[in-house]
């Protein structure tokens, strides 16, 4: 006999679209940004991976060192967190990055650069500018370093890459984006034709996160805004991976498809029924778990994690 719809289990990406609606709508109107940041924290915070968590002041900015066991010292990861620039934090998203630095087998260097409205750009981006200045000031060689991030964040990673070409300064060895906002005018077709598909974000949301991120005299085609509009010439090899249901989508496809051109290496990797950042719930969705490996898997090519740790 079929069971009835109601004693059917959810699936693992209902329960995760479930997680992030359940903060959603506990806001209005009146609810302040504080409280959003807070509530976002909470939601998403903490992490039962095994990883040492340490504080550090990167070039004055607030850090965290994520670190698995038996990582090499002279190799990381410099991780900018997503939240559409207003909120998320380290806090929000150590699972994520515990995850990733213990698949990887490296350390993870993850900041809270301040957010918008009250620090708008380039605010963001200097912080993360000042963190890689920090950690090159260290004895980090930039081969040794690895750029990551997701939606805003993955922005923040690309925008701080163009940023040090056009500076004639050294860059990363390579790049990881999890659905990365690369254009906050919002003109990918996927806003439409994702509309339906994705439960959680949609343009007007978008444009409005854009807005306070900017103010009302700034730019969203300035290239280290939108890294979607920048020359990306002499960009490292990037991975990108983005979910079919979100909104976003085109953001990674049209980038990914610029830089190709530009001749950057670039591997997409679009996710069956997965949403914005589904890597966050990689304790819940096997399409995180295996996504994390993959990352783990571009790192470890870039980076040679695992060739240091077997010498060692």
């Amino acid at each position: 006999m079929a069971r009835a719809a109601e004693d059917i289990a959810p699936a693992p990406i209902d329960r995760a679209i479930a997680r992030i609606r359940a903060v959603y709508r506990s806001w209005n109107r009146d609810t302040t940004i504080a409280r959003m940041r807070s509530d976002w924290d909470a939601a998403f915070g903490g992490t039962t991976a095994p990883v040492t968590c340490e504080g550090v002041s990167a070039g004055g900015v607030d850090g965290e060192w994520i670190s698995p066991a038996n990582a090499p010292k002279d190799k990381a990861v410099l991780y900018f967190h997503g939240g559409g620039f207003r909120v998320g934090s380290v806090a929000s998203h150590r699972d994520l990055i515990a995850q990733i630095a213990v698949a990887s087998g490296c350390r993870v260097l993850a900041i809270n650069y301040r957010l918008a409205p009250e620090h708008r750009f380039p605010a963001a981006l200097d912080d993360a500018q000042a963190a890689y200045d920090w950690m090159l000031g260290q004895g980090f060689e930039p081969g040794n370093i690895a750029f990551a991030g997701d939606s805003a964040g993955g922005n923040l990673a690309l925008a701080a890459m163009v940023s040090l070409r056009e500076r004639w300064l050294p860059l990363p060895a390579a790049g990881v984006l999890m659905s990365p906002w690369t254009d906050l005018a919002a003109t990918g077709a996927s806003y439409v034709s994702r509309a339906e598909a994705d439960p959680i974000h949609q343009r007007p949301m978008i444009l409005a996160l854009a807005q306070a991120y900017l103010g009302g005299q700034g730019d969203p085609c300035d290239p280290l805004v939108s890294p979607l509009y920048a020359d990306l010439t002499d960009l490292p090899p990037l991975l990108i991976q983005a979910g079919d249901r979100e909104t976003v989508l085109d953001d990674s496809v049209m980038f990914a498809d610029k830089a190709r051109v530009a001749g950057v290496e670039v591997d997409l990797q679009v996710w069956d029924g997965m949403i914005h950042v589904f890597q966050m719930f990689g304790a819940e969705l096997p399409e995180a778990h295996r996504a994390i490996a993959e990352i783990a898997m571009f790192l470890d090519r870039h980076l040679h994690i695992k060739a240091e740790r077997a010498s060692s």
